[in-house]
């Protein structure tokens, strides 16, 4: 009896084993299929534009030309180009984490006639594709005489957004009441409870809300090319569109230019990594 025990005990420690070597072992090759177009770009940027079409391909160059990035610099305004992007970044940003946080305290503990039923409407707003809203708005913002202008791509974006205000609400939900009620005990009103007690402990979904909003402006382009017509005024992924335009031939600076632009998403996401794991994980633990 005691062999046989003893049997099942290690096919069940050997099962256990082979399960985790099989989901490392996905896991390291998903983790490769992500990271190899990256590895691709940073190889063909740094490669000569005849060793792009060599056969079989370079993994790595076997003389790095670094001056392909200084060319990009060059021939790109990135300077400018950078600045536009966190013109049309920031203010909104900020502003809105800010509306949006209200809301979801609003929605997570005050109590008021048709609060769930805004709540609702405002989660229906979800399943409305942008390109539905897109000719309406266009109107709009030529009848306001906003074309061309900054205003299109920032305003709207002040007043915070339904996800936002969706993953505020299930963060404050998941936080024990009685943190308001010795709030309220201490003398402190709504806002008081909010600002002292609520906000400071919404941490993760902050980080999590910003590294998405920097990500979606960062990488934004459609707002840009229907709204802004002046070059002087183009952010960076509009920039980089003109450039590949102009440079469709040398697939090395069009990599380099690529590569540039793409090392503050991912040093962002670095630092907050955790953060945004965590800010995600708040809204599946209350309804």
């Amino acid at each position: 009896m005691r062999n046989r025990e003893r049997s099942v005990r290690q096919r069940g420690v050997r099962a256990a084993a082979l399960g985790r070597a099989a989901l490392f072992l996905a896991l390291a090759l998903g983790a490769a299929a992500t990271a190899l177009p990256f590895w691709w770009m940073v190889s063909t940027s740094l490669q000569r534009p005849a060793e792009v079409y060599d056969w079989p391909p370079h993994w790595w160059p076997p003389a790095p030309q670094w001056e392909n990035y200084a060319r990009v610099m060059r021939v790109v305004p990135f300077g400018r180009a950078v600045l536009n992007t966190l013109i049309l970044i920031v203010p909104p940003l900020g502003v809105g984490l800010l509306a949006s946080a209200l809301a979801g305290y609003a929605f997570a503990r005050l109590r008021f006639p048709g609060r769930e039923a805004l709540f609702g409407l405002l989660l229906a707003t979800l399943m409305i594709p942008g390109a539905v809203t897109l000719v309406p708005l266009f109107i709009l913002f030529r009848e306001l005489r906003w074309v061309d202008s900054f205003r299109p791509l920032i305003v709207p974006g002040l007043f915070g957004g339904a996800y936002a205000i969706f993953l505020m609400r299930q963060h404050f939900r998941s936080l024990p009441s009685e943190l308001e009620d010795a709030a309220r005990v201490d003398g402190c009103n709504p806002w008081q409870a909010f600002r002292l007690v609520m906000l400071p402990l919404a941490k993760p979904p902050v980080i999590t809300l910003a590294l998405l909003g920097f990500l979606g402006g960062w990488n934004e382009f459609l707002g840009p090319l229907i709204y802004l017509h002046s070059a002087e005024k183009f952010p960076l992924q509009l920039v980089l569109a003109e450039f590949q335009s102009l440079y469709y031939r040398d697939w090395t600076l069009i990599m380099a230019g690529a590569a540039l632009a793409s090392l503050p998403p991912i040093a962002l996401f670095l630092v907050g990594q955790r953060s945004f794991v965590e800010g995600i994980a708040v809204t599946g633990l209350k309804g």
